[in-house]
């Protein structure tokens, strides 16, 4: 199968070229928005989060003038996201949703990343076509790429990210689902962040694993599936099974809807678009009713970026400023396109994530972008995204 030629440059935060979904009242997210910006003061707050929230605030509503372009919109989907948090909670994730936006444009830089993924598998049972997963650097043993993260571990990072950070995704190089841990670890995650996510292929989401998802809280749920027809599926879920996925997320959903009918998760089936075999339409047809979303994200030649031609993309990385990647390890790498590891810049079994976010590898990087040098860096000028 011939995969589709990735975009000039890819545009990481905004990276969906189609999402389906219930459309959220806008009068209502507005009046959700003035609710927060009028009793601020009632909020567990820090000053300077009062002042990144009143920004948002008044950017949404367009009482910020000031404000250099482009300012801070909700897409769609943030804006069923605002209506989906608890309002004690919303001040919180405006704060995210605002430092996760707007600082990589304007390359402001908090003193800790305003996303994080974490990374409790590098072992994946899939090997997508698209994906990091098919290179035999990574996945040989021998080459100590492949491996769990422990729970002790685990829990050393969520107490970092815990009060600085909001956004912390189950997700990178493998399939979160398959860490021995999985349960304990969302245990430990219960009522710290609100915008908590996991992506899965869903291959082993059984009952006693929906039921962790679900009692954790966790705030959005993505199953990775990019088709929804045999044998189109197979032919890029490499090792993979529609009928036992399908299975598995009814199954979700049938449990979701009866012991969690309050649940505010948000679930969604997304695919990585690599064909014009694959439409939205029938991502719909079969997903819609197991789903809140519908959704696909443009290409990106993740599955070896070490081989991509040197192009003159000269734009700075908007990852740099935007969100940290905790390997299996304790690897902390700037990005997960480079997913073997070339550009690490430290490790949180040596130093915590504050210090590596603000410390000497993470400047270097920076200021390299920002010269418009990243043509002198391997391999940030094989790299699409800024």
């Amino acid at each position: 199968m011939d995969i589709a030629q990735s975009p000039k440059a890819y545009q990481k935060y905004n990276s969906f070229v189609g999402i389906r979904h219930a459309v959220a009242n806008i009068q209502d997210v507005l009046s959700r928005v003035r609710e927060v910006r009028s009793s601020l003061d009632q909020h567990d707050l820090s000053q300077y989060q009062q002042e990144v929230v009143l920004k948002a605030c008044d950017e949404i509503l367009g009482q910020e003038t000031s404000a250099p372009e482009p300012r801070f919109t909700l897409h769609d989907y943030v804006a069923q996201e605002i209506l989906s948090q608890e309002p004690r909670h919303l001040p919180r994730y405006l704060f995210y949703r605002y430092r996760y936006e707007m600082y990589p444009k304007r390359k402001v830089l908090d003193d800790f990343p305003p996303s994080l993924q974490v990374e409790v598998s590098s072992i994946c049972n899939y090997r997508c076509v698209f994906c990091y997963q098919t290179d035999q650097k990574l996945t040989d043993p021998q080459n100590g790429h492949m491996g769990l993260m422990s729970l002790d571990l685990f829990k050393k990072v969520i107490d970092q990210a815990q009060g600085h950070c909001e956004n912390v995704t189950l997700a990178s190089r493998g399939e979160p689902l398959m860490n021995r841990n999985f349960k304990e670890m969302l245990a430990y995650t219960r009522d710290k962040f609100v915008a908590f996510k996991i992506n899965t292929n869903a291959w082993f989401l059984d009952a006693e694993k929906s039921h962790a998802i679900l009692e954790a809280g966790v705030d959005t749920l993505v199953f990775s599936v990019d088709a929804a027809t045999e044998p189109l599926y197979s032919q890029l879920r490499v090792n993979g099974n529609l009928e036992r996925v399908l299975k598995n997320i009814d199954g979700f959903q049938e449990i979701r809807a009866k012991p969690y009918p309050n649940s505010r998760i948000i679930t969604r089936a997304s695919g990585v678009k690599v064909s014009d075999d694959q439409q939205l339409d029938e991502m719909e047809n079969l997903w819609g009713a197991m789903v809140d979303q519908v959704a696909f994200v443009a290409y990106n030649p993740w599955e070896n970026t070490y081989q991509q031609p040197i192009n003159d993309i000269s734009d700075p990385c908007s990852d740099l400023w935007r969100r940290t990647f905790v390997w299996f390890d304790g690897t902390v790498n700037p990005c997960d396109v480079d997913y073997r590891s070339t550009l690490a810049v430290g490790n949180v079994k040596e130093a915590d994530l504050e210090s590596i976010w603000n410390g000497q590898g993470y400047s270097a990087l920076r200021e390299s972008h920002l010269a418009k040098a990243r043509s002198g860096l391997f391999p940030c000028n094989r790299c699409t995204l800024v």
